[in-house]
């Protein structure tokens, strides 16, 4: 007999408008045994079939849909199937050997996957328990979707502990080379999947990089939360005549020197301050600086629901620094990529930042991911970063 989580009436709605999770305050009753990333059948109190899902007992999501047809059996065959077909519509955007997003979780119908491809290398991660439990298999059948060698796994995101599950990076297939490089609209840059952030790139913004970079000739730029240096290059490459770029990390800032090098744009427009980019905007504006071009890519400031008023007034502390700093006529790209604050409230943040600044501040431009992580329709978690480009 399968295991199946049997609902409480009226609790199925959301499942039945197709989106992917269980929450444990949903479930009248667990028939049969459970273990972390059990397959198990969703059904309502009166015994219709709904979704088949994998259990995280562990976790307040405890089930992760993998299929609503009741046809579909959940086995290497389905994985197959399913990253092949994730793959195949990257191609049109990635090509077949660039850099990009090959699996991006529940928007793929993986749900807890990320898959970052980078020329012939794969860094994947493994975030729930019912991807833990397909692990192999995932890997596999990645391999066969996309002829690359090379598996790096960065099992190491906090999430893991909430599904029960331990840390884990290392190699799983192939052998990763010392030195990885990738190219990204005419800038190169070295990727570290072992110890970079997330899967060593931030990809989600590569055509956010680009849009900056159009608009940065002859400006006096600002780049904050720079990590390698991603926007900072891209505006050095478009034409600026300065860029301040500014992060917390030594580490992320000695690579982002070895990138300007790399592209040949040590040449005196870049200045690399490590620095806590709250505290030195404070600093800016006491001295009365002034840019053109100021982009504030923080890190996650609400990782859950619960941080969202604390992270509400620090984007707002940023982005009043940041609008007090510009020039009449200058542009500001601001961006979240906490999940918990919505683009309605991070616009509302924004345009609170502007009245207090005392500035007509125009929205130009909504930011959003590369085409790369799409999102699912019926899961709008999945839309994470946001981002506004601005003009006072």
């Amino acid at each position: 007999m399968n295991a199946t989580y049997v609902l409480k009436p009226g609790r199925e709605k959301s499942l039945i408008n197709r989106h992917p999770w269980v929450f444990s305050g949903a479930i009248a009753r667990v028939d049969g045994e459970v273990t972390p990333g059990t397959t198990v059948e969703i059904r309502t109190d009166d015994g219709q079939f709904i979704a088949r899902a994998a259990a995280s007992p562990a976790s307040q999501i405890r089930a992760r849909v993998w299929s609503f047809d009741p046809a579909e059996t959940i086995d290497a065959t389905f994985f197959d199937r399913r990253i092949a077909s994730a793959v195949a519509r990257r191609r049109p955007i990635t090509g077949d050997d660039q850099a990009g997003r090959m699996l991006h979780a529940e928007s793929d119908g993986m749900p807890g996957v990320i898959v970052d491809r980078y020329g012939s290398v794969l860094v994947v991660q493994i975030l729930s328990a019912g991807a833990e439990r397909w692990r192999e298999t995932i890997f596999d059948a990645l391999v066969r979707a996309t002829g690359c060698d090379v598996v790096f796994e960065r099992s190491d995101a906090e999430v893991r502990t909430l599904e029960g599950l331990a840390s884990r990076t290392g190699t799983v297939r192939g052998h990763a080379g010392d030195e990885l490089t990738i190219a990204e609209h005419g800038l190169r840059y070295r990727i570290d999947v072992e110890a970079g952030q997330k899967t060593g790139f931030y990809l989600d913004q590569q055509d956010n990089r680009s849009l900056v970079a159009s608009i940065a000739d002859g400006c006096e730029a600002l780049d904050c939360f720079t990590y390698t240096g991603g926007f900072a290059l891209s505006m050095l490459k478009g034409g600026a005549k300065s860029v301040l770029a500014i992060d917390s990390s030594a580490d992320a800032l000695a690579a982002a020197r070895q990138n300007a090098q790399l592209n040949g744009l040590e040449d005196g427009r870049g200045q690399w301050l490590e620095a806590d980019v709250f505290k030195h905007l404070r600093l800016l504006r006491d001295q009365a600086r002034k840019f053109d071009l100021i982009v504030l890519d923080p890190p996650k400031l609400a990782p859950t629901v619960q941080h969202v008023e604390r992270a509400a007034r620090a984007y707002k502390d940023i982005n009043l620094l940041a609008l007090k700093l510009l020039r009449p006529g200058g542009a500001l790209a601001t961006f979240s990529c906490s999940g918990g604050v919505g683009i309605e409230l991070f616009q509302k943040i924004v345009a609170g930042a502007a009245v207090d600044a005392r500035v007509d501040a125009r929205i130009v431009w909504r930011l959003a991911p590369s085409p790369d992580h799409p999102v699912l329709l019926s899961f709008p978690e999945g839309d994470y970063l946001k981002g506004l480009l601005v003009r006072v």
